[in-house]
């Protein structure tokens, strides 16, 4: 009875999941707010020249940046705002810029999606982001706008803080918001998560496991607020110094890329070449395509891969043996044997030996009168 309870819990849970996500698919898009609700509001610019790299002007007073954010208007609710919508018919894979931020008029009409990136979809072109947006080769100096497409970047900067407890406890209050936009990346840190907050300083660091939700997130925590009336300032954080990050991160991009290889691959062609190798190898293979080996046949494997673990060291020979040792003339000292070698076996056939030397023709008779060989110039006269 206790197993058939078991089995029971295993099957009702996958159940409710997938019927929450069906449900979440099937529900139309909501709209966000009306055409006008939403007012532009901008800081009064006080530059003379204005960046199109930074979308500021340039110049001019320069005032506190606290003073010069304003906060959002809208934000975006997950589990309030997605649903399906125009693009989830047309094919189109990219999300609604507007609908994370939470100010989508269209809703259900919108052309793009009004949900969250899906890591397991591949986007049509790499070098933009989930929002259709081209990115660059270089970040920005203040490490803000769409990103770079020559690293892999799954970590968010986010300044402008109000800590009103420990650091484990803004953590978690961080941790809180950042969650509803994708998942975070686990670690071996005391709390588990990948949030790490600079205490004191108002700056946390939040890594993501995809960098699709890292996008996203970033777009929708832009000048949002967390428990207390802040305006918080997210960017893209900057390359980890420390070495064993570095390592890590590595592995992890070497080991999705071995999986996405497998996953395009025939598995008739990786079935042929591992049989291939098995008969150049003269292994056995089982049903499932693995190799069948005694203990002894992977004693002797291994010991042929490793080296003789009991081979002595080879007695070293001074200097001046080497130097008596060396050959010193043209030929080496192995060389000289094989031809005295071949020179006996010669002999012994009744044959010249190498030494002896061959006799030499008779020089071809001399031309009467001149030859044109005599004639020592080309010239007529």
């Amino acid at each position: 009875m206790a197993s058939n309870g078991t089995e029971t819990e295993t099957a009702v849970v996958p159940a409710a999941s997938v019927k929450k996500v069906k449900k979440y698919m099937t529900r139309p898009a909501r709209k966000q707010v009306k055409p006008g609700d939403v007012e532009k509001q901008e800081t009064p610019q006080t530059g003379k020249e204005y960046n199109i790299w930074y979308n500021k002007w340039a110049g001019g007073d320069r005032e506190d940046s606290y003073s010069n954010k304003t906060k959002s208007q809208t934000r975006c609710n997950i589990k309030r705002d997605a649903g399906i919508t125009r693009a989830n018919t047309t094919g189109n894979k990219y999300c609604c810029l507007f609908f994370s931020r939470g100010c989508c008029p269209y809703g259900w009409e919108c052309e793009y999606r009004h949900c969250l990136p899906e890591p397991e979809t591949a986007l049509p072109d790499s070098s933009k982001d989930c929002f259709a947006r081209d990115k660059f080769a270089d970040y920005r100096d203040d490490m803000g706008g769409v990103g770079s497409f020559n690293r892999q970047n799954r970590t968010l900067y986010v300044g402008r803080i109000k800590e009103t407890g420990t650091g484990l406890e803004t953590e978690e209050v961080v941790r809180r918001h950042f969650k509803e936009f994708g998942e975070i990346e686990k670690d071996d840190s005391e709390t588990g998560w990948a949030v790490k907050v600079l205490q004191y300083r108002s700056v946390a660091f939040v890594t993501y496991k995809s960098e699709l939700h890292a996008q996203f997130a970033k777009e929708a925590m832009a000048c949002q607020s967390l428990d207390n009336d802040e305006i918080l300032n997210v960017r893209w954080a900057t390359e980890d110094p420390n070495p064993v990050s570095k390592v890590n991160e590595k592995r992890r991009l070497e080991e999705i890329g071995q999986k996405a290889i497998q996953e395009n691959m025939d598995p008739r062609f990786v079935d042929a070449m591992r049989s291939i190798r098995a008969l150049e190898e003269g292994d056995e293979l089982d049903e499932d395509g693995n190799i069948v080996m005694e203990e002894e046949e992977r004693g002797s494997k291994r010991r042929r891969i490793e080296g003789p673990e009991d081979v002595s060291p080879e007695p070293e020979v001074p200097f001046e043996q080497e130097e008596s040792a060396k050959p010193k003339g043209l030929l080496s000292a192995d060389t000289l044997e094989g031809l005295k070698y071949f020179a006996e076996i010669r002999q012994r056939n009744g044959g010249t030996p190498v030494g002896a030397s061959k006799p030499r023709a008779a020089p071809p008779p001399t031309q009467a009168g001149l030859g044109l060989g005599e004639y020592g110039s080309d010239e007529e006269d």
